[in-house]
This record gives structure tokens, sequence and C-alpha cells, in this order.
């Protein structure tokens, strides 16, 4: 697949499974790459040397590791073309004011500016404005352009009517430096499990419920709520053709009248040019997971029942994995959230998906979501040895997205052996027991008839999402805020919050009530 074919070794976000592989000798960044990150757009000062792969890396590494952010604003002309370059010459564009993330109806000043910004690439790159573009989004205010010239990026800079300038065909961040190269970003499985049977109970009418949803009194509410009416929708890996009880069989047992569909945004290919979607279906298993998660069936055939096991599921594959270092995943997110954002059926959505900063577009396409009145939330990130520093990840770290990590069940709120947590943390679930196997919540597996388990911030997520259609599907006029109220006064400690794990746990009956 395209990862293997371009060799990215790419750092952890959400994980689900880890594997080791040779750790990256430390590269020595050269002293015209270390100043040059220090005098962004001096065009007098910026070195013309294109900076190798290790040295970019180095720098993001030095950016994450004294400050815990990296933002390409911040890196100097040298190093925002280095790796534009290296990212297939191109560059992605948000243009407009600050704030204006997209467009509901026609703007001749917004389409001036991009005409202008357009006229300005062709000229110092002697290109058409049919040879350069790229992508021109017909919602968001977002243009990804060819370009090869150092001279073009610091014209760009120069311009304050530019949000944005990120180098999206860059996909080769690895851990160069602080970060050991021993993670796996995939969060993929497609193997069942057998489950122990102290990690489940069975219920009528012969479903299995996850031990995890006993921790949140999710049975309880199902008095009152089972998300019945209302639609979620999943920005994921897809889910697989071949599970049926998130195909043929959504309907089955105790879950009646819903639907499920599915779509694909992700194209799966190492060309930034090709057009070609890769189809609606789960090739990872980590989309599989989620869509159990929140919407199986409660049926007779001893399979583990969803949240929500009522409502509708909308899926997108939309990612290969769940770590959005690739241009065709950041496209593909982007293009499922205004997808998603445009249907008024759909109200919430949940993403276990992220990346360790911020991606323009994808954050664009958030923030067209929610102002579309999308409950959106989002993985606080999970992963190995960076999890005791490294804080909450992108989208989760965004005001418009509602921020979920996971717990032990050991009573005092210790975080799960692989998530992380901070400020942006709105809600957590607990779903890793606090032994040594440290087991987590039973899905759902790839193929028919299987089970599993699945962790982290990830199910977190899932289930956090779920608990939101059991509430709205109770309050259907209500809005997105008075849902989310609704679910911050049923936690824990509010109307106080932790510094790290928000509002802490939801009890799903009082959320319903």
């Amino acid at each position: 697949m395209k990862k293997n074919i371009l060799g990215i070794f790419a750092f952890v976000c959400i994980l689900m499974t880890s594997c080791t592989q040779d750790q990256l000798e430390n590269t020595n960044v050269s002293s015209e790459a270390s100043e040059a990150s220090q005098n962004k757009s001096n065009t007098t000062q910026t070195s013309q040397e294109l900076l190798n792969i290790e040295q970019i890396n180095k720098i993001i590494d030095e950016r994450l590791n004294t400050t815990g952010i990296f933002s390409w604003k911040d890196v100097s002309d040298q190093v925002l073309w280095s790796a534009a370059v290296h990212g297939n010459e191109f560059i992605t564009i948000g243009y407009g004011a600050k704030g204006e993330s997209f467009r509901t109806s026609e703007d001749l000043r917004l389409t001036n500016i991009k005409n202008d910004i357009i006229a300005l690439v062709s000229e110092v790159e002697s290109l058409s404005e049919k040879q350069l573009i790229i992508e021109d989004d017909a919602i968001l205010n977002v243009i990804d352009v060819q370009l090869k010239s150092l001279e073009t990026i610091s014209e760009l800079r120069k311009r304050n009517d530019i949000r944005y300038l990120e180098p999206n065909g860059y996909s080769f961040y690895t851990s160069s430096g602080y970060y050991p190269q021993e993670f796996s970003s995939s969060g993929c499985s497609k193997d069942g499990q057998n489950l122990n049977n102290n990690d489940y109970r069975t219920i009528a009418p012969n479903a299995l419920i996850s031990w995890t949803f006993d921790q949140h009194n999710i049975e309880a509410a199902w008095a009152h709520s089972t998300g019945a009416g209302i639609t979620v929708g999943l920005i994921d890996t897809g889910v697989s053709q071949s599970q049926p009880y998130l195909g043929s069989n959504f309907n089955d047992g105790y879950s009646s009248g819903r639907s499920i569909q599915k779509y694909g945004t992700f194209i799966d290919s190492p060309w930034w040019w090709s057009n070609n979607t890769d189809g609606p279906h789960d090739k990872c298993g980590h989309g599989t997971s989620m869509g159990s998660t929140i919407a199986s069936p409660r049926n007779d055939n001893y399979m583990p029942v969803g949240v929500a096991y009522n409502c509708n599921l909308v899926s997108y594959r939309a990612t290969e994995d769940v770590l959005l270092n690739d241009y065709h995943e950041r496209k593909g997110v982007k293009n499922a959230l205004v997808a998603l954002g445009n249907r008024s059926d759909v109200k919430i959505i949940s993403m276990s998906v992220g990346y360790p900063w911020s991606i323009g577009n994808v954050s664009d396409g958030v923030k067209y979501a929610y102002n579309r009145g999308k409950l959106i939330f989002a993985a606080g990130g999970t992963s190995t040895a960076l999890t005791n520093w490294y804080p909450v990840i992108f989208p989760a770290s965004m005001n418009e997205t509602v921020a979920v990590t996971g717990i032990t069940d050991d009573g005092s709120y210790q975080q799960c052996d692989t998530c992380h947590d901070g400020s942006e943390i709105e809600f957590t679930v607990v779903m890793e027991r606090d032994n040594d196997d440290g087991r987590t919540g039973a899905v759902l597996g790839f193929y028919n008839g299987d089970k599993k388990y699945v962790g982290g911030s990830s199910v977190a997520t899932a289930t956090t999402a779920g608990i939101a259609a059991l509430v709205w599907s109770k309050h259907t006029s209500w809005t997105r805020n008075q849902v989310l109220n609704k679910m911050r006064q049923s936690a824990e400690f509010y109307p106080n919050k932790s510094s790290t794990k928000g509002y802490g746990n939801i009890d799903a009956l009082q959320a319903v009530q």
C-alpha cells in the first residue's frame, strides 16, 4: 500500500497495537538549517539550500520537545519550501481573513483573493493556472498549488490574506531525534480474539454487553433511550464488508428500523494527483471496532452490542489508518467532514483519528461541520512512550471538538496505559482493566462471527458519541449545546472540571433522565 511504497515510518497518535522498528539514528542538523528555522520570511537571509528530510524532521522534533507544539507557520521559508519540495512539490493554502475557513455562498472578495494568489504563483513558477492548481475546494477556502521555487513561498508569506501555508504532501515525519523509532501508527488489526468471561454479560435476547458499559450505567439508560432516530457520522477507516452486523444484518434482534450507509473519501495511492477513491470498506479494522462500539445491533447471536444500538450510522472511509500523516488521508477527512456537515440528519460525528499538530484543511473541515450544528467528538490521543508527556492531539485539541480519553477501572482516574490527557479533555471513559493484562472493551471483530478487544482514547471517543446519541434520541428537539451540557451535568466532577480529565466519567442513566 502507499505507506509501504513511500517508506514512511510514522509517529504514533492513536494506537491499538504497536510494533518495534529499528531506531533511526540521530542526524545532525546543519548550522544553516538551525539558523534558518529562527529567521522566518527573511528573504535576504534565507539559505537557498534544500534541506533533507532528516534535517526537517530534526527541526520538528526540537520544537515539539521544547514547546510541545509544532506549526509550519513558525519555521523559516527555507524549511517550509524544503518540506513542500519533498512532499511532491505542492503546498496547501488557506486563504481569507483569520477565521474565514469556509464560505456558504459566492463571495467576490474571497474569489479575488484566491485569483490573486493563483496569479502570483503562476508568475513566479511560470505555470498556467491549469498546470498549477491541484485542488480548489468548492466550500472551504483552501487550494492546493504546485510549486518548486523558494521565491514562491517567500512571496506568499508577505501577503496578509493567507491564513496558512502547509506542505500537506510531506508525509515523512519520523523520529529522527527525540522520539524513539519504535512506534506503529496504524492502530490496525483484523484478528479476532477470545473474550474473558469476566469482560462481558449476556443480556436479552442473548447479546453480549461489554464490562466497560457497566462503568457508565449504559444498560440502565436503555430503559429511556436506545438512540433511535439519531444518525451518527463515523470518520475512520470504514467498516468491514465482512462483518454483517455492520451491513446486511444491521437491523437484527432488538435493533430495527434504522440504516447504515457507507462512503469512501480516501484515495489509496502514492500519487497526489490520483482521484480514484478506495471505496467505503475497512481494510484496517479500526473503523469496524469504532462502528461496533457505537451501533452494533442487540441480537440473539451472542455478539457485543453497541452503546446506541438503534441509532443510524453513516461511515466514511477517510483514512488508511488512524494517523493523518498522508495527503490523501488529510484530504479524505476534510471531504468527509464537509459531506457530513451538509447532511441535516447527522447530529453527531465521531473521530478517533488525528495527528500531533494542527492540519489546516482538516481544521477548516471541522469548523465547517461545527458551524452546521454537529456535535464532534475526537480522541485525545493514544500512544506508548509519549503518553507521560505529550498533550492532547489534533483535532481533539480544537475548541470545536469534544476531546475524550480513556482511564482504568482502579477508581482513581488513572489514565490508561497508552492514553493522553490534558486541559482540553471534556470526558473520560473507563475502558481498561487495572491489572497486568489490561483488557479493554469488547466489540465485534472484522470478520463474521469474530469478537475482539479494543482500547485507548479511540474506543473512549466512540463510546461517548454513542452516549450522546442516547441523549439526543431522548430529547430530539434539543440543540448541540443542550445535549453537551446534559452530558456534562451527568459527569462525576460537574460543575467542577479536572485540569487533565475534564468533567470525568459520564453517567449515561443520569444523562437520559
